[in-house]
């Protein structure tokens, strides 16, 4: 009888097991968002690596070691994307940061009416297929029948070459990502903004500050955050700029407008060496990771 009892198994009070279930279940729960990660997010990254390494000629894929990461040194075509996305990244960044900063401070305002419906009419252009926004600038800017040039035409002003000269085609694509981005910048400001303590301005008021200086002192550092958070979404959605180029310019005229998404698609999709856009994409994303390092140590907290 005692063997017997030695040999049965021990049965787990049921609250132990209880216990042991809830430790588990939330484990259980995000399982299928892990997997579907991993097999969407994870094993595309992991195997774009590998590609990296090999070179393709034609069907042909050979093991070519770092040899794509040293052919970017010397690719002008390369340096020519990115000198491209660089300069659109130092000059329209700046210039749609600074409107969407002057659009929210006069949302802002008390003294502006309607502000629902002006605050909406600014965030539409966001919500604009990136296609769709791409098709239409490219109407409005043909140089021979775009409204833009008629209307130009209108007060003597002759047709300017939009999309068919090396720095027209650049302000085009300025004015595209400006218009299209601005105001979604706009609401972001706008909501620190309206999130700044009213006492900080009635103090600085007390103390003589003008509107320049509250606006300096008071409204510029509560809204540090938010320039570092704007700032950093903007220079990684520049540095990655496909569609915008590929729909309004192709690219041209003369690689004027070629970005490093935009070549690094074309290295890819049209002449199929997936090996060499695959070290195209991690030199970029290296890039991407360098520049938003920076930003953090310059704009974020220092306290």
């Amino acid at each position: 009888m005692t063997a017997l009892a030695e040999r049965a198994p021990a049965v787990r009070p049921a609250g132990l097991r209880r216990l042991s279930a809830l430790r588990v279940a939330p484990y259980l729960w995000v399982l299928p968002a892990l997997v579907l990660f991993a097999l969407f997010k994870l094993y595309p990254i992991a195997w774009s690596f590998w590609l990296s390494l090999f070179k393709t000629d034609g069907a042909l894929q050979t093991f070519a070691g770092a040899a794509n990461y040293t052919r970017l040194a010397d690719d002008p075509l390369f340096w020519t994307a990115l000198r491209n996305t660089v300069v659109i990244l130092l000059v329209q960044v700046p210039l749609m940061l600074a409107i969407a900063l002057a659009l929210a401070v006069a949302f802002n305002s008390s003294l502006l009416r309607f502000k629902a419906f002006i605050r909406l009419g600014f965030f539409l252009p966001m919500i604009t297929g990136l296609v769709a926004y791409g098709l239409l600038f490219a109407v409005l800017l043909n140089p021979q029948s775009g409204l833009v040039n008629w209307a130009l035409g209108l007060v003597g002003v002759p047709p300017v070459p939009w999309l068919t000269d090396t720095l027209w085609a650049r302000v085009s694509l300025g004015l595209a990502l400006t218009w299209h981005y601005t105001g979604y910048n706009a609401v972001i400001f706008l909501s620190r903004l309206q999130a700044l303590p009213q006492d900080l301005y009635d103090a600085a008021s007390v103390d003589g500050a003008g509107a320049w200086h509250r606006f300096r002192h008071v409204t510029l550092p509560g809204l540090r955050p938010v320039v570092l958070l704007t700032l950093v979404m903007s220079t990684i959605g520049t540095l990655q700029l496909f569609d915008e180029p590929y729909v309004l310019t192709g690219g041209g005229p003369d690689n004027s407008t070629v970005t490093v998404g935009l070549y690094l698609y074309n290295t890819g999709f049209k002449y199929l060496d997936f090996g060499y856009a695959s070290a195209i994409a991690y030199a970029l994303a290296v890039i991407i990771g360098i520049l938003g390092i920076v930003q953090f140590r310059v704009l974020g907290d220092r306290s």
